[in-house]
């Protein structure tokens, strides 16, 4: 008797394994093993096509504090983050060298001057004797020829005043344009680096109300954007957040970057102007972008996972299929025979084929080149190859990509009419 009841107890569980099992495979495989698969109705959507592409924020207008002289910096007026407005006075330099150096020059003037002065009486006296002809030609020829080289003299004096002037003048650097300091890199008593070639930037300036996002886009999506295309922009700093903007410029030279080895990629930097940045933005927040580079309105289209491939001769997959069926939109649709590639396909669900109908929950699949356009993240647009409410394969990506073939008989989940 307790041996009965231990064979009961073993095999009552092994019973109900075995209806689990039975009820899962025929939910994957369906009657008489029948591939399973999921559908839905083709539909007509608006495609909108995005380029991501990943940058840095900036302002769309940074100026660099820089000087043209040398010296010993002896006040700065200002601390990182303050506003500043135009001709505000930011910087002074030691001005002792450039203030000698134009009193010289003042000097050298007021003496030319003088000289000059002089000379013009010699020659003024000098013409009355020659009209007396009490003197050659010859001596007025010569006191003629030194008013001129004093005239010269005073003409270089001012120059070179006028330019001991403007040396001076840079001693006491003034802000170009409103803005914020957003950088100081000098400190009282450290030395101002100037000159016309290298000089040392002594701060950096920028107006935050307008910024934009450097992006760099790939040389295959470049070709794709325009300026003042539309643009979806995700700043790290501020999640849940979008902010928009439009493309402002696009760059007209790559730039190479080296992935190791022979590889590079080739990106152009576009430029994206944000409209209303938050307050608190920042100069070199990271950022993604989304450009808008096309969108199609009301067209047929399908799910991006939709889409396989299959080789051109996949109707005698099964041996028994004509070439040079013709596929469309239209009885007119293009023909695919003569494609010696592999062919972009859906799978199409009818419920007859080649004279045999389906049972109820069944459906045959058979392969339909399509042509498709423009991209979105989730769906692609449909140019030739499909009408409206077709009922379509949709998955499982295994099924879709190897195991599906021309004609097979699948069971099928209608996606669509559950949602």
């Amino acid at each position: 008797m307790i041996q009965k009841l231990k064979k009961k107890k073993i095999w009552i569980p092994l019973l109900i394994a075995a209806i689990t099992a039975s009820v899962v495979a025929t939910k994957y495989f369906g009657d008489d093993d029948y591939l399973s698969v999921t559908a839905e109705k083709v539909q007509k959507r608006d495609i909108i096509h995005k380029i991501n592409a990943s940058g840095i924020i900036q302002p769309e207008e940074e100026v660099q504090i820089t000087s043209m002289v040398s010296g010993w910096i002896t006040e700065i007026t200002v601390l990182e983050g303050d506003t500043v407005n135009p001709d505000q006075h930011l910087i002074s330099i030691d001005k002792k060298q450039y203030q000698a150096a134009y009193d010289q020059a003042a000097s050298q003037v007021k003496s030319s001057e003088a000289n000059l002065k002089n000379i013009k009486s010699q020659m003024t006296r000098t013409e009355s004797l020659f009209t007396q002809k009490l003197i050659s030609n010859q001596e007025l020829e010569q006191i003629e020829a030194s008013y001129q080289l004093a005239k010269s003299q005073v003409e270089q004096a001012r120059a070179a005043l006028t330019s001991r002037e403007d040396e001076l003048s840079k001693t006491r650097l003034v802000a170009p344009k409103y803005g914020i300091v957003t950088s100081l890199t000098k400190e009282e008593g450290e030395m101002a680096l100037g000159g016309m070639f290298n000089p040392g930037v002594l701060m950096t300036i920028a107006d935050l109300r307008f910024m934009e996002v450097l992006v760099d886009v790939n040389e295959n999506d470049v070709v794709t954007i325009n300026i003042g295309d539309t643009t979806e922009i995700e700043i790290d700093a501020f999640p849940d957040t979008i902010f928009y903007g439009i493309v402002s410029e696009i760059a007209h030279t790559a730039q190479n970057l080296s992935m190791g080895g022979q590889q590079q990629v080739t990106n152009f930097k576009v430029k994206v102007k944000i409209f209303d940045p938050p307050k608190r933005i920042r100069p070199g927040m990271s950022s993604t972008v989304n450009i808008i580079s096309e969108t199609i309105k009301n067209t047929i289209s399908i799910p991006i996972q939709a889409l396989t491939s299959r080789p051109e001769n996949y109707q005698k997959l099964n041996g028994d299929k004509k070439d040079g069926k013709k596929w469309g939109n239209n009885d007119e649709g293009e023909s695919y025979s003569n494609i010696k590639e592999s062919l972009d396909v859906v799978f199409v669900l009818v419920d007859d084929f080649e004279g045999e109908k389906a049972l109820e929950g069944e459906k045959y699949a058979l392969v339909r080149p399509v042509h498709v356009g423009l991209s979105s993240e989730d769906h692609y647009s449909v140019k030739t190859g499909l009408k409206d409410e077709e009922l379509i394969v949709t998955g499982r990506f295994r099924i879709l990509s190897k195991e599906l073939q021309h004609g097979m008989k699948v069971n099928y989940e209608d996606e669509s009419s559950s949602d």
